[in-house]
């Protein structure tokens, strides 16, 4: 098995093997490696440094850092690169409280961040900017589209849930403005935790006809497995960020049936993403998360810019990245006004593999061209 250079902190990683030029592009990434959620950034980081093996390219230079989920860690390490390495692009932040502690301050000293993951609705509107661009949704897509999709399957009495930070929040938020119907409740949880038994009971005692979750992570492990032993039985939706390949292995059975929404699934069937998941399951050895795709998808991003500009030239830079001229892993592709993608979701079952390990499966598209709410708030 070929595997990519991976040593941990302070690791510097590097597009082909030649001194450094003086138009050699730095990109810094900042991305979660220990502690929790730490399989989202090792996927986000997997992903984009396969895309940046294949391309071949030897003019690149990606430094990486682990931000341990700690935004203050994350600040510090953004001004590191910035100051120190002189970065050109940043990149790699999977929660969106350590995004908002970066983003706003990095653009505005002139660096390009290019988002793998977090899409808060903050950074979508109000305090969009010219240099900041999403290459993976706003934080509200895929939570929206599921809203959709159970409004359309017919359920009435949905309870929604999603840990008390920004991208619980915005997931609450996106699922309600397009289930378009009233909801029984809405649980926020604390980040991190681990005993579910207060929220499951709440849902047990309410009159809701399904559930609605985001618990990415370890969350959504531990709150599975603690569903599953409560005998509650009601039909489970959420987004793939609870049901990603890593937690629902780890999850198990108790996986099995759930439908969640996805902007990528490893079986679409187009030829870069066909060419991806061979790629990465011959890299590493595991089949690719949605966070692996999107990390993918944002290195080709990148690549697809800097074959038409140095992000020296900061204009034409931006400009080529606009174009978004690249095949994405998800298929059609291209930017909003705000700089987030508009593009299909799609929905997927948690099934049985031919390895008796649950998979997701691909059913179909729940909202073809999602765009976000908050492109009107953006002035650029």
């Amino acid at each position: 098995m070929k595997k990519l250079a991976s040593l941990g902190l302070g690791l510097l990683l590097t597009a082909g093997m030649t001194a450094a030029q003086a138009d050699e592009v730095r990109i810094g990434m900042i991305t979660t490696l220990s502690g929790g959620g730490s399989h989202l950034g090792v996927d986000v980081r997997d992903g984009f440094m396969l895309a940046m093996e294949r391309s071949g390219r030897d003019d690149v230079r990606v430094l990486i850092q682990d931000d341990a989920n700690r935004p203050d860690l994350a600040r510090s390490l953004s001004n590191e690169f910035m100051q120190r390495d002189n970065v050109d692009i940043l990149t790699g932040i999977i929660f969106s409280n350590l995004a908002m502690a970066v983003v706003p301050a990095a653009v505005r000293q002139g660096v390009f961040y290019i988002s793998p993951n977090a899409g808060p609705s903050d950074l979508a509107g109000r305090m969009c900017h010219e240099n900041y661009f999403n290459a993976a949704y706003q934080n509200d897509n895929l939570h929206g589209a599921m809203g959709a999709y159970m409004r359309e399957q017919g359920f009435e009495r949905p309870i929604i849930l999603a840990p008390n930070y920004p991208a619980g929040t915005d997931a609450l938020a996106g699922f309600k403005h397009l289930y378009e119907g009233e909801v029984v409740d809405e649980i926020y949880t604390q980040m991190g935790q681990t005993d579910y038994a207060a929220e499951i009971a709440q849902i047990r005692a309410s009159n809701a006809d399904s559930l609605f979750f985001f618990l990415p992570g370890g969350m959504g492990i531990s709150f599975m497995k603690q569903w599953e032993n409560s005998g509650v039985e009601l039909p489970v939706f959420g987004a793939a960020f609870s049901f990603d390949e890593t937690i629902i292995k780890a999850v198990g059975s108790a996986a099995i049936g759930a439908m969640n929404t996805s902007l990528w699934a490893y079986d679409l069937d187009n030829e870069a993403n066909h060419a991806f998941v061979e790629a990465f399951r011959d890299t590493y050895d595991r089949m690719p998360t949605l966070y692996a795709a999107q990390g993918y998808d944002t290195a080709n991003l990148i690549l697809s810019a800097l074959d038409k500009a140095h992000p020296s030239d900061q204009d034409a830079f931006r400009e080529a990245l606009r174009e978004a001229d690249f095949a994405s892993v998800r298929g059609e592709f291209r930017f909003g006004p705000n700089h987030h993608p508009i593009q299909d979701i799609y929905v997927r079952e948690v099934v049985e593999g031919e390895d008796g390990q649950p998979t997701n499966r691909l059913i179909g598209i729940a909202v073809e061209d999602i765009q976000d709410v908050y492109h009107t708030q953006c002035q650029m």
